[in-house]
Order: C-alpha cells, then sequence, then structure tokens
C-alpha cells in the first residue's frame, strides 16, 4: 500500500515534468523545421499546462499591493 504511494508520487514528482520538458522540446524542433502549425501549438499548451499543474510554483511576493 505505501509501495504504491511512493510510486505514484514519484511518477508525478518526476516523469511528469521531465515529459512536458521532452514534449516542449519536440515542439520547438518540429517548430524550427517546418513552422508554426496546430500540432506544435497543441505541443506548446500542453508543456505549459503539465508545467504549472506539476512544476515548481513561482515564489509569492510578501507584499502584494493591489495584486
Amino acid at each position: 500500500m505505501i509501495r504504491k504511494a511512493v510510486r505514484r508520487w514519484a511518477v508525478v514528482a518526476v516523469a511528469v515534468p521531465v515529459a512536458a520538458a521532452g514534449v516542449r522540446k519536440v515542439s520547438q524542433t518540429l517548430e524550427a523545421r517546418r513552422g508554426s502549425s496546430k500540432a506544435t501549438r497543441l505541443m506548446h499548451n500542453a508543456a505549459d499546462q503539465a508545467q504549472r499543474l506539476f512544476g515548481r510554483k513561482p515564489k509569492r511576493s510578501r507584499l502584494r499591493f493591489g495584486r
């Protein structure tokens, strides 16, 4: 039971951000070769979404005036 939880945590903590970085690299390579397309835009958006969900969170400022 604990092993399953640790395995799941490891996948989320390591594999998902690595996969997002790989998708981003592939989309940049394809875009450099063939130009922008719907597929490259979708891959960029998927990588951005994975980064937001599973990546490091940006530090919050202590003083948030008007934000």
